[in-house]
């Protein structure tokens, strides 16, 4: 096995290298990057860029004379060389894109993903920042959906090709087509104030008077708060694991060592919780890590946004429109990293939980 954990960690090498690479000649020479940004913000053209770059435009002014500055620049014609070449060194974009490279890979290995463009802050503060709303979000969903798609699926196997088992799956199936954002945007509608009721907040994880509010109602608050945002997320997070959990434990039912444990006269309940448990579940057990990485960064872009949570799918969304690299590609790394590590844990839990399996004899 230990051969088998430094193969893999010797491949994250080449894949991590791999995907910030591609990223980097995608988004590095895409048109309206950080100085064209700027350019527009400080001749008034850009598309509400002041509150965008978040005081990246007084930064700017203070460095390069201020109104004065501003004023000479109206449009993409006749700006001074030397403004572009100051903001070129400002950004880092006076060196040629293999050096930005290297140089980029040799401060994420020491994990220093220097500042934000725009925002006056360290990357890793800002996504310090950011991340307990993206982690809510993750956590809760993991625990609610293994709640709701470990006993439904349990239930499915045991009554397969029962009038139960026909109508849960009809709705599974529709909830899994249903995009969640899509799902999000009609809660909204429905209860947020807009065509319906106006029953949950809109904004934000907790309510501005949260400081003033005793230990229970800051509970019932913060979880006031969560209940669009996960519903919008559960109508599809628990349909794979419901299937996985029920096919797992057909799969296991028809087994041999089942017969026998019947023939021996043990119960049904003795039969399914005390033999075929434990084996059913090895798949889906071994896959909860992937399935929180799924729910941390996967459902959390576009949710955050539609319900204005501040988390990291929000910072990652508004870096991309800002061009604000650093944020970017901090994000890309830690989320790829970390996705890599994930699936390497996953593959060590099936060891632990089932010894038979042995990756060793396996290719990588």
């Amino acid at each position: 096995m230990g051969a088998y954990i430094l193969r893999r960690l010797l491949l994250m090498i080449p894949t991590i290298v791999g995907i910030m690479a591609i990223s980097f000649l995608v988004i590095q020479f895409a048109p309206g990057g950080p100085v064209e940004q700027v350019i527009a913000q400080l001749s008034g053209q850009g598309d509400g860029a002041d509150q965008r770059l978040s005081g990246g435009g007084d930064m700017l002014n203070q460095q390069f004379g201020g109104d004065d500055t501003s004023a000479k620049y109206r449009g993409a014609q006749g700006l001074d060389p030397e403004l572009i070449a100051k903001l070129e060194k400002q950004f880092g974009f006076d060196k040629p894109p293999l050096t930005r490279f290297l140089d980029m890979m040799w401060s994420y290995i020491r994990f220093d993903f220097g500042e934000s463009f725009f925002r006056n802050t360290s990357v890793i503060d800002l996504i310090v920042e950011k991340m307990p709303v993206s982690i809510s979000l993750g956590v809760w969903i993991l625990i609610i959906s293994y709640a709701i798609s470990i006993p439904l699926g349990i239930k499915k196997a045991v009554e397969d090709g029962s009038p139960f088992d026909v109508w849960t799956s009809g709705v599974i199936v529709i909830g899994y087509a249903v995009p969640s954002f899509l799902f999000g945007i009609l809660l909204i509608v429905l209860f947020a104030g807009g065509s319906f009721f106006d029953w949950f907040p809109l904004r934000g994880l907790v309510s501005d008077n949260f400081a003033e509010l005793s230990w229970w109602q800051k509970i019932l608050d913060y979880f006031w708060h969560l209940a669009l945002p996960l519903t919008a997320l559960l109508l599809s997070a628990f349909a794979t694991t419901t299937l996985l959990t029920k096919n797992s434990f057909i799969d296991e039912i028809k087994k041999q060592y089942v017969v026998t444990a019947r023939a021996k006269g043990l119960g049904e309940r003795q039969v399914l919780y005390g033999h075929v448990f434990r084996n059913a579940m090895l798949i889906v057990i071994a896959g909860i890590p992937g399935a929180f990485i799924s729910a941390f960064f996967t459902g959390s872009l576009l949710i955050e946004n539609i319900f204005s949570l501040d988390g990291l799918g929000r910072l990652g969304y508004l870096a991309v429109v800002n061009r604000d690299y650093p944020i970017v590609f901090a994000t890309l790394y830690i989320f790829s990293l970390m996705g890599l590590v994930v699936s390497l844990v996953s593959d060590l839990i099936y060891t632990w939980i089932d010894p038979r399996i042995d990756f060793e004899r396996r290719d990588v």
